[in-house]
């Protein structure tokens, strides 16, 4: 880090998490300069008006660009890289932010599921920074105590909208049903993939590989109000909690200043009103998805890619109608287990992890396609 301002570059800056960094960028400018953004979607009339707002130097190269746009803005020399882009196109940017030496503020836990190897290796001490609330609560808590001390990671559910419904009653579940996020408000990729606990699964993997914590000690509970992001249990018996209300802003904000705080980003819990912790085991029947993604994760090489890949199809065919909700898990399931399921050893290429990605859409596009 060069001091302060710190100079970043925000990849997806129309996004969700793009539109909450602006927004800490903005109440703070003495402690953060925009040198870069890119976006992509529809949605250009927001993007110019960040350009006009914030004045990064090289913007107004990288509106609709798509991940060519993204891999040149991370490679740019600047402080911090916050990559906010959603699924597999963030694979690319996020190695070119490493590559640069670039510190990496990751939302884009895509990029880090399917590269796995690829990004840690290129990763030096210190330079990935995680953003998700959970890995931000966790890396938090790690504080706390040494890497020998810790007994097991501990991952915070909401349950989405659909918390103890059984499986049966999931069927008829409709898309805009599962938009309806009870305490986030986020994209609807990732909304839909709270639902189904899809997100979940590629959280306990993003865990293990952040951490290098073994999968039989990541453990997922149920915690509805999303008060605690995330725990780390010790040997000794203690936990240590990380709770706020349920907002982005606190982990982008240090995903931006890390190892630092930034001083009033959003409002703490209040002490003074009565609060109600509760938590429940998660319910593997109805909602698969965690189970399968840790054999993803344990199996490695293309198994993650793959994982992500096929569920990312599956949630655009569930939001245009062609897929059933209760559909989607088993059909990632269906694809991650066929026999010819693409595997390059340990050794893989960037190629081999994209060329196992397009394997899983096509082969999941064709499962869908069956069921009609």
């Amino acid at each position: 880090m060069r001091g302060l301002p710190r100079d970043i570059v925000i990849l997806g800056s129309t996004g969700s998490i793009g539109t909450q960094a602006l927004e800490i960028v903005r109440a703070n400018p003495d402690r953060f300069r925009v040198v870069g953004l890119t976006a992509g979607g529809s949605n250009r009339e927001l993007f110019e008006a960040q350009v006009a707002e914030f004045a990064p130097a090289c913007s107004d190269l990288f509106w609709g660009l798509g991940e060519d746009a993204s891999v040149e803005a991370a490679s740019r020399e600047c402080d911090v890289v916050l990559n906010g882009i959603t699924g597999a196109v963030g694979l690319r940017p996020t190695l070119a932010a490493l590559d640069a030496g670039n510190v990496l503020a990751l939302a884009n836990k895509e990029s880090l599921i399917m590269g796995g190897p690829l990004v840690l290796d290129r990763a030096k001490p210190g330079q990935l920074v995680p953003v998700d609330s959970e890995h931000s609560a966790l890396a938090q808590c790690l504080r706390g105590g040494t890497a020998e001390e810790v007994r097991r990671l501990v991952l915070t559910a909401s349950g989405g909208p659909f918390r103890g419904r059984t499986r049966e009653e999931l069927a008829g579940v409709t898309p805009e049903q599962a938009m309806a996020h009870p305490t986030w408000d986020m994209g609807p990729v990732i909304t839909i993939n709270s639902a189904t606990l899809v997100n979940k699964g590629l959280e306990v993997i993003e865990a293990h590989l952040l951490f290098g914590i073994p999968f039989d000690r990541i453990e997922v509970v149920v915690h509805p109000t999303s008060i605690v992001h995330s725990m780390v249990e010790f040997v000794d018996g203690s936990t240590l909690v990380q709770a706020s209300p349920p907002t982005m802003l606190i982990p982008i904000a240090l995903g931006l200043a890390w190892p630092e705080r930034v001083p009033d980003t959003a409002p703490p819990v209040d002490w003074t009103k009565p609060e109600t912790w509760e938590f429940f085991p998660l319910d593997d029947d109805a909602f698969p998805a965690v189970a399968l993604a840790r054999e993803a994760g344990e199996r490695g090489g293309t198994a993650p890619a793959i994982y992500n890949a096929a569920n990312e199809v599956c949630v655009d065919a569930f939001r245009r109608g062609l897929l059933r909700f209760t559909d989607i898990v088993p059909t990632i399931q269906a694809t991650l287990r066929r026999d010819d399921v693409p595997s390059y050893g340990q050794a893989m290429t960037v190629e081999d992890v994209l060329a196992a990605d397009a394997w899983a859409r096509d082969t999941a596009l064709a499962q869908i396609e069956g069921l009609r």
